[in-house]
């Protein structure tokens, strides 16, 4: 049995959760040592709880902190080829326990201003308490935020409609759209072609169709509810916006990178 029927089949019988939890307490002792080095050597740094930073990428302080602030860059670099960062409302849809978010105020400075909304209560509620200057909101799983229509500079959310159902998608994109300033930017990144190697012969007859590939039967939006998008349905859902760039990047080793799509309102 392959990962992806696997994964299914795991739905199916209501074990995703467990085996979720039991790949957390795996990686959990795995880097034990690397994360209690890593406290040493950053005292300073706050932490969340450790199942807010596998929730949200790994069980990695390193790769939570120190690669996060790289990602925080790497974002920025993309960014700034197509909006001037200065004096900007900026927005990080889904920023679960701050990975990248904590890092822009340094990064970028430039009077810009920072926000941060997820539907993860804990993870909102460890940002509020621990990381300042930032402003968090806790909004539902329905697309509402509470931020008046052409608010927002930039945008982005970095695999977030990966764990959305397809009328989500268009729910959330929709509402993106609207607080989204005329000439503002949108960053999402997607599970494209890259991933269709995880996909069961079923699976793939519907993708190369240009449909949405859904695996739910667990709680939306969570780290096991997983959505795959090929370049049809992305071109439908975004249709309304102006296409700045789609880039798609080879799969190094074990890493399987997302597509980025760079949108302009």
């Amino acid at each position: 049995m392959n990962k992806a029927a696997l994964s299914n089949f795991l739905r199916k019988i209501g074990l995703i959760y467990l085996a979720d939890l039991i790949w957390f307490r795996f990686q959990k002792l795995k880097h034990r040592k690397a994360n209690k080095l890593f406290k040493i050597k950053y005292p300073e740094v706050k932490l969340p709880p450790d199942y807010l930073i596998f929730e949200s990428f790994q069980m990695h302080y390193h790769n939570y902190y120190i690669e996060g602030r790289d990602s925080a860059q790497w974002l920025i670099d993309h960014i700034k080829r197509h909006i001037d960062l200065k004096d900007k409302k900026i927005l990080d849809w889904g920023c679960g326990p701050a990975r990248i978010i904590r890092h822009l105020p340094e990064l970028i400075a430039n009077n810009c201003s920072y926000y941060g909304t997820d539907y993860n209560a804990d993870s909102i509620n460890w940002c509020k308490e621990n990381l300042k200057g930032i402003n968090f909101n806790l909004n539902k799983l329905e697309a509402q935020l509470p931020y008046d229509n052409d608010y927002f500079d930039v945008i982005y959310g970095l695999s977030i409609f990966t764990h959305l159902s397809e009328k989500m998608h268009f729910d959330w994109f929709n509402e993106l759209y609207r607080v989204l300033k005329p000439g503002g930017i949108m960053f999402v990144t997607t599970q494209g072609d890259n991933y269709i190697s995880k996909l069961t012969d079923e699976e793939l007859d519907e993708y190369n169709k240009g449909n949405i590939i859904v695996r739910g039967k667990v709680k939306e939006g969570h780290r096991t509810y997983s959505a795959f998008h090929p370049k049809e349905f992305m071109h439908k859902m975004t249709a309304k916006t102006q296409i700045l760039e789609h880039i798609e990047r080879k799969p190094e080793g074990a890493w399987v990178p997302q597509d980025i799509w760079i949108l302009k309102k």
